[in-house]
């Protein structure tokens, strides 16, 4: 017989951490008596951050006391209270490797269904003085797991725990939190999660999406269905030509033995001497025996190129990476640009000229200063369902995007300034396109994902604080700062957040892939390891120290 052994309740509030303050719930203590559980929590509890916990799926975490002797054990601590797992039901009984997704169970006059394991999270491991914990949570198989409220009522410690329904496909929390975060998954059971009603929505995209992996997986593609980088790190290309394509863009043709092909709306990332690493858009049609880039002058970078480039030289260039492409498929196409983002989309339209499918093509620029006019001409001439709009003063109103007869169904593609993509990503979205029918390409920095944090501001990247370190050098692509490394800092990530440079990560040890980014070039140590390796051309910041000089795209 499973019984509740302790209730534990807690609200949110500030937390110092590193030097930053966390708004966090995981902070639980046990109280005595009954309380009210309602569809989104215990009354007297409350959770931090809403997008991984809490609401409806997520009212209450359960964990078990066999657990907590595990860990007493594994930690040699012996200081646990109820509750230091951030869980509201500590239970006696019910083992993550026993009870599945969608089995019910009746606690007091309350009903509840199990949802999903628990999320991976960092702050479980602030809270237990123990940052590994999130990756040992998962390693050890016992995450602990959500519950949903079918009938609210008053619950107890002490209470008896019977299960009243059984999940379908009998897969337990165990199993579903092993198939999300660790590798060899079983294809029968990741087809299986599909079909638990009571998963929670976010668990089912994750598992969708692993599935059209597994489905689209074929040759040297990608699981994610795009090709991996051609080789590791930089080669040197030549310099055919340096084409002057208006006062301030110039294009850039480059050769070399066994050019592996690219998609369009891929990009390069080059490094100039200085050095300095900055990243460019293909511009010209896939399938060619060489490389176009086009680069409009605004940095150190592009002033080397401008000034300095010339045909015969050689240029520094990792392969082709990037996941803005022109999907194969033969519905209406939209592609907008703004000033130099007309670059990816170009080797779109290329591509659209040329693969004699007959699309209806939509194209919108914005820019003060026209680039390939001609080529562009030729290019929409040859589509015979074309609709060419270029706006060289101002951007398009609502009023005009809706009059334009955009299809709803039409696939969009956007380059252009962040301010502009995120206005015509708004705007697409107000006219009727679907939101996921919607792609922007953005070379800055992009936007941090920092769950619980707060109070923080954004400032530009910068090398760190105090005296230069005197390791491999570190180069983040997108800021386009080059720092030194110092053992001062415990990972990739540290070192970012020390320059201000915007990263994303959750667990902050190598589970849950957030922080998931391209290795341009270099070689990485992981400590501790990742349960699941990042892919080839990839790297886990929030866990990786450099072998050598490094280039990451942050």
């Amino acid at each position: 017989m499973a019984t509740l052994v302790s209730l534990n309740v807690g609200m949110p509030k500030n937390v110092e951490w590193q030097g930053k303050t966390v708004w966090t719930g995981v902070w639980k203590s046990a109280v005595e008596g009954p309380r009210m559980v309602r569809r989104l929590n215990v009354d007297g509890d409350g959770q931090g951050d809403l997008g991984g916990h809490g609401g409806e799926i997520r009212a209450v975490l359960a964990y078990q006391v066999d657990s907590y002797r595990h860990w007493q054990e594994h930690f040699g601590r012996d200081d646990f209270a109820y509750g230091a797992f951030g869980e509201n039901f500590t239970v006696d009984g019910l083992p993550d490797h026993e009870v599945c997704i969608g089995d019910r169970y009746r606690i007091g006059t309350a009903e509840f269904e199990v949802t999903q394991p628990r999320v991976t999270c960092y702050r479980v491991g602030m809270r237990m003085g123990e940052p590994e914990l999130p990756s040992l949570l998962v390693g050890h198989r016992r995450p602990g797991f959500y519950l949903r409220v079918i009938t609210e009522g008053m619950v107890e410690a002490g209470d008896e725990i019977v299960r009243t329904r059984v999940g379908p496909e009998a897969l337990t929390v165990a199993d579903v939190d092993g198939l999300l975060y660790l590798p060899n998954r079983d294809e029968e059971k990741l087809r299986a999660t599909l079909r638990i009603p009571a998963l929670s929505p976010g668990w089912q995209q994750s598992f969708r999406e692993l599935v059209d992996k597994t489905d689209e997986a074929s040759g040297e593609a990608a699981a994610d269905g795009v090709a991996r980088p051609g080789w590791t790190g930089f080669r040197p290309l030549e310099v055919q030509q340096v084409v002057r394509e208006n006062q301030s863009v110039v294009s850039v043709l480059l050769s070399g033995d066994n050019l592996p092909p690219y998609q369009a709306g891929q990009y390069l990332t080059v490094r100039v001497p200085g050095p300095a690493v900055r990243s460019y858009s293909l511009s010209s049609a896939p399938g060619g025996t060489a490389y176009r880039i086009s680069v409009k002058r605004d940095g150190l970078a592009s002033s080397y190129i401008h000034e300095q480039l010339t045909a015969g030289m050689t240029l520094d260039v990792a392969a082709p990476r990037g996941d803005f492409v022109l999907e194969d498929d033969d519905g209406p196409v939209l592609l907008v640009s703004g000033g130099i983002g007309i670059t990816p989309v170009l080797a779109m339209l290329h591509t659209l000229a040329t693969d004699g499918k007959a699309r209806p093509v939509w194209w919108i620029h914005v820019t003060r200063d026209p680039a390939f006019t001609s080529e562009v001409d030729g290019l929409l001439d040859a589509l015979p369902e074309m609709h060419r709009y270029v706006y060289t003063h101002g951007r398009p109103t609502p009023d005009e995007l809706r009059a334009l007869g955009i299809p709803k169904d039409a696939t969009a593609y956007i380059c252009g300034p962040a301010a502009f993509m995120d206005d015509l990503r708004e705007l697409l979205a107000d006219s009727g396109i679907a939101p996921d029918h919607i792609h922007t390409e953005l070379f800055g920095t992009l936007p941090p994902i920092n769950p619980g944090l707060i109070g923080q501001t954004v400032v530009p990247p910068h090398a760190p604080a105090g005296e230069p370190g005197t390791g491999p050098l570190i180069t983040f692509a997108r800021s386009g700062l080059s720092v030194p490394w110092s053992e001062q800092y415990g990972s990739l990530l540290e070192l970012a957040e020390a320059c201000d440079v915007p990263a994303r990560w959750s667990c902050r040890t190598g589970v849950c892939h957030t922080c998931v980014t391209d290795l341009v070039a270099g070689d990485v140590a992981y400590s501790p390891d990742p349960l699941e390796p990042a892919a080839p051309g990839q790297v886990l910041p929030c866990c990786a120290r450099p072998a050598d000089d490094v280039v990451i795209d942050l």
